[in-house]
């Protein structure tokens, strides 16, 4: 179905792989569309509840736009005057894939196998968690080629990691390894080289055995809510409670509250852990 990505499903697990190892997992022209149809295929498929989102090989998790692919004849930035237009208020889905899909609020996790530079740092700005091997780098390389951040980095960057620090990796362009990304908050967790995918899965099964509704209305609770001011927010997660509070899934979470039969208690009580 696709050429530049795999889209593999187990139960409700989904693994989308970027699979150009040749160019570094660097996106194209038609790498963007194939995402935007993968991670469409993911938001619309009830029965897929959590996604892993990762590179082919064990160098780059994506160094971003592909820009060798101009010269090919397939740009990843569109040259027509109206399509550029469209762009630019908004109306596209963004420039290397959804990028500036901001209502996915199903659970989503990066397992960052490599460099993952410009571009492909964005990407792992978009998900929720980011699992590192330890030979991971990241860095706004584009940088170096008078280039900008085009899916979201300016915005969501500093929303992760602060903005003294967003500041610094956008102006110099530095790359940092994958225990100073752990420090600051850029990601989650880093892991014995090899092992960011495994590592991710298991975390998206543990994810993916807990009721959904609540992770999904408390996921689109803070998303929307984020930077507001407290009150907005609190109408906003007002909304979002009412919306699960009375799910069947929530009678049968109190069932299980009533019997002592927790969906976490996995190996000794804490998921992944024990």
């Amino acid at each position: 179905m696709y050429d530049q990505l795999t889209y593999a499903q187990d139960g409700p697990v989904t693994l989308i792989t970027i699979n150009r190892p040749d160019r570094m997992n660097a996106i194209g022209a038609r790498t963007h569309q194939e995402l935007v149809d993968a991670w469409q295929r993911f938001r619309e498929d009830d029965d897929a509840y959590v996604a892993v989102l990762t590179g082919a090989g064990d160098r780059a998790f994506s160094a971003g736009g592909d820009l060798k692919s101009a010269s090919e004849g397939e740009p990843v930035v569109a040259f027509d005057p109206d399509e550029r237009a469209a762009h630019a208020r908004g109306e596209r889905p963004g420039v290397l894939g959804p990028s500036r899909w901001t209502d996915l609020y199903k659970p989503t996790i990066a397992a960052v196998n490599g460099a993952a530079y410009a571009g492909g740092l964005e990407w792992v700005c978009w998900t929720d968690m980011a699992i590192a091997d330890e030979h991971a780098t990241f860095g706004v390389t584009c940088r170096r080629w008078n280039i900008g951040l085009a899916d979201g980095g300016t915005q969501r960057l500093p929303r992760i990691v602060g903005m003294r620090r967003a500041m610094e990796l956008i102006i110099t362009g530095r790359v940092i390894a994958a225990e100073e990304a752990l420090r600051i908050g850029l990601v989650n967790e880093v892991v014995p080289s090899g092992t960011c995918v495994e590592r991710a899965l298991e975390l998206a099964r543990e994810i993916a055995a807990l009721p959904q509704p609540a992770i999904r209305t408390d996921k689109e609770a803070a998303v929307r809510g984020f930077g507001l001011p407290i009150d907005e927010g609190l109408r906003i997660e007002a909304e979002c409670f009412d919306r699960s509070i009375f799910s069947e899934e929530t009678v049968e979470g109190l069932r299980r509250f009533m019997e002592r039969d927790h969906p976490d208690r996995v190996r000794g009580g804490v998921p992944g852990r024990g």
